[in-house]
């Protein structure tokens, strides 16, 4: 009988699949593109930070040091915040190498005495450079995509914020405190106001900043960016990776200024007991000092990472075609090929987003996953229950050829109806199985109970010869003929058959234990002989069955009166165990071997014994 078995789903079917996949793909993909913050947000972090991580640590531009109030600068001072006139005397000593660029990430927003807070201004007033503001948001505001806009405002005080520039030092980090973009824009009281970042690099440049719609210009370079104006950071490495010199030095004369010549001169905390630190991939207490330095790093030298809104439209697209794809694969394709095709399709857009992030590209892991996964599972779970809907109608077609001979020869005769037209010589092996007490357990059980039996006994058996490549020649009561090597031959034969002796011992020690089963405690005896046969239909020509005959069929018979005689449970020739090659091994060595007789049979044979 020729098997009329689909390997696909249903149009319908499929195109509802799909149609769901496109819906849900393009959900997440909608609030990826918004910007919208999601549970995918924690995944992609974390993988964000592992391709960081593989990526490994780079040089950041040699235009950037920090003056770092460390701990030792603390130590020195008694104590922080520094005292005004402290700081006056560092921006004093700074202003003399003439840098490009001097930004403070300090907030002097309170006043202290007249005379140190005048000293500060007239320091500021002789060195042109930026002091810091801050915005505060509330919990939702924090870290969102848009343009962001504080609730309140730390301004410095007058008159630094007359004498210095102004530019705001919030970073924008997602739910596990990490930064991961530095927004360049603010909506304030003041109205628009520029970042720290951005005043930085635009000092840097000597031109005020060209926005786009997703880009920013600084000197005619072009920097991209994500959406409401956010730069994305990819850190360089952990704390310690920008040149940075200690205030005390500094404070002390034995810097040499002429370090600082041309040059970005960040002021900023590095000290750990003052808290300003955040956690990266690289160092999970890496000063904001050197959060800041990064977003200069990207803006001077456009070594940050690329997620601007084309980005962010691939990302949609590709996790829009790889769930419609992995579902059309596993709809139409056989199920393992379909799911294969799935998984590697994923997996390799994975693997080009790792190579992308080294490149630069920040593109989407966990969006794909996440459209991918949900979509496919569904797809798997219907072609399951199509193929098992469809197996049952096929094993409902061919009940009737399935109960005259094994499915492996019905499917063989099925494809070939000429099969073994002309009795066939081949080396097989041949595995009898009986059961002991057998009578005994029929007396007490009774008809129905012993059916029953006998049922399960032959589906356990058969289970095992199946899944070693075996074939049920023929059932005969409480045993079974077996052969490896019909209809076609294989040079583990002899292997399958000992390793499905074994097995078939084990299956029936489990399974006497039941109540059912326990009654009349059969045992099974097994033996397994390797040699050459005659395979060829017997019977009449209206109704034929297939078997093999021969002296090595007789002798594997004859092995299980042996295995009763010796009192053992598997017997097996010295042809099988030769013939099993490295098989063998995988198993416990015999109880004994013996030479014995075999009856009906002049030549003695070597057999070697197990008990059970």
């Amino acid at each position: 009988m020729t098997s009329t078995r689909s390997v696909r789903l249903p149009a319908s079917i499929t195109i509802l699949c799909l149609v769901i996949a496109a819906l849900w793909s393009g959900f997440l993909g909608r609030m990826h593109l918004a910007g919208e913050r999601n549970p995918l947000d924690r995944v992609e972090a974390a993988l964000a930070d592992m391709r960081l991580l593989i990526a490994g640590r780079r040089s950041p531009p040699g235009e950037i040091v920090i003056i770092a109030i460390d701990d030792e600068t603390v130590a020195q001072q008694r104590g922080y915040p520094l005292q005004r006139s402290t700081l006056a005397r560092m921006i004093l000593a700074i202003g003399t190498a003439a840098p490009r660029t001097l930004a403070l990430d300090l907030l002097l927003v309170d006043p202290t005495s007249p005379e140190t807070d005048e000293a500060l201004a007239q320091a500021l007033e002789r060195t042109p450079s930026l002091v810091a503001a801050a915005g505060s948001f509330g919990r939702d505001e924090e870290g969102s995509s848009q343009l962001p806009a504080p609730k309140q405002m730390l301004w410095p005080l007058s008159p630094f914020d007359r004498l210095a520039a102004v530019g705001l030092v919030n970073i924008s980090s997602d739910a596990s405190g990490t930064p991961r973009h530095v927004p360049l824009l603010f909506r304030t009281d003041r109205g628009v106001m520029p970042s720290f970042v951005l005043s930085v690099a635009a000092g840097f440049k000597g031109e005020a900043p060209v926005f786009g719609v997703d880009t920013v210009r600084l000197a005619g370079s072009p920097v991209k960016l994500d959406l409401g104006f956010h730069l994305p950071l990819r850190f360089y490495g952990p704390r310690g990776s920008f040149e940075t010199i200690s205030a005390t030095g500094l404070l002390a004369g034995t810097v040499p200024v002429e370090r600082l010549r041309g040059r970005i001169v960040i002021v900023g905390v590095t000290a750990t007991a003052i808290g300003d630190t955040f956690s990266t991939a690289f160092d999970p207490v890496t000063p904001g000092v050197e959060v800041l330095a990064t977003g200069i790093a990207h803006l001077i030298a456009g070594t940050g990472l690329v997620r601007d809104h084309e980005v962010r439209l691939l990302d949609a697209g590709v996790a829009l075609v790889l769930a419609t794809g992995s579902v059309f694969f596993i709809a139409s394709a056989p199920l393992g090929i379909g799911v294969g095709a799935a998984v590697f399709g994923l997996a390799a857009w994975l693997l080009a987003t790792t190579a992308l992030f080294a490149a630069g590209y920040w593109l989407s892991s966990a969006l794909p996953l996440a459209s991918v996964i949900p979509p496919v599972v569904l797809a798997v779970v219907l072609r399951q229950t199509w193929d098992r809907r469809q197996a049952t109608d096929i094993a409902r077609s061919e009940a009737a050829l399935r109960q005259f001979q094994p499915p492996l020869l019905a499917d063989r005769i099925a494809r070939d109806p000429g099969f073994l037209r002309e009795p066939v010589q081949q080396t097989v092996a041949i595995l009898f199985v009986d059961l002991s007490g057998f009578t005994r357990l029929s007396e007490q059980a009774g008809l129905t109970r012993t059916r029953e039996f006998l049922k399960a006994f032959h589906t356990l058996i058969e289970n095992e010869v199946t899944a070693h490549d075996g074939l049920v020649i023929s059932f005969m009561g409480d045993g079974a003929m077996i052969a490896f090597g019909i209809p076609d031959p294989h040079a583990d034969d002899a292997g399958h058959a000992l390793s499905t002796a074994w097995a078939l011992l084990k299956d029936m020690r489990e399974w006497a234990t039941g109540e059912e089963v326990s009654i009349g405690h059969p045992d099974l005896r097994v033996g397994v002989h390797f040699g050459p046969v005659i395979v060829s239909r017997l019977g009449h020509e209206a109704h034929q069955h297939i078997t093999a005959t021969g002296d090595s069929v007789n002798v594997a018979s004859r092995l299980m009166e042996v295995a009763k005689e010796q009192g053992a449970a598997l017997a097996v020739s010295a042809e099988l165990l030769v013939a099993s090659g490295d098989i063998r091994k995988r198993h416990r060595e015999p109880d004994s071997i013996r030479t014995v007789e075999i009856r009906g049979r002049r030549q003695r044979i070597s057999v070697a014994l197990w008990g059970a």
